[in-house]
């Protein structure tokens, strides 16, 4: 199982950053789909998560309102659009896959992750 994420990058506050992740070795289709993150010195937190058809997703209170995750079953692919960025989103963030299919907040229901892109946001 891979998953690669991209689209991560420098950009001011207010800016606006699209994340992908392109999933293969499993079937994307039945997966529930997660981004996670994980700033310098601090422990990874969960971001956003959408289950296996993207009829549910749930969001951190942090970026309610400014994140959107959504889901491309045709092309093995989750985005996470992030929008009205602040200094504090600067994290590593990462990709994950759950067999279950949820959406959820919990870390262990995910069995997969990938590398991690970055994303930095200057004030």
């Amino acid at each position: 199982v891979q998953l690669q994420a991209s689209g991560g990058g420098l950009v001011q506050a207010g800016g606006s950053l699209r994340l992908s992740c392109a999933a293969s070795g499993l079937t994307f289709s039945s997966y529930g789909m997660g981004w996670f993150r994980q700033a310098p010195g601090k422990e990874r937190e969960f971001v956003a998560a959408i289950n296996w058809s993207g009829g549910s997703t749930v969001y951190a209170d942090s970026v309610k309102g400014r994140f959107t995750i959504s889901r491309d079953n045709a092309n093995n692919t989750v985005y996470l659009q992030m929008n009205s960025l602040k200094p504090e989103d600067t994290a590593v963030y990462y990709c994950t896959a759950g067999a279950l299919g949820i959406a959820t907040t919990k870390r262990y229901a995910y069995d997969y992750w990938g590398q991690g892109t970055q994303v930095t946001v200057s004030s």
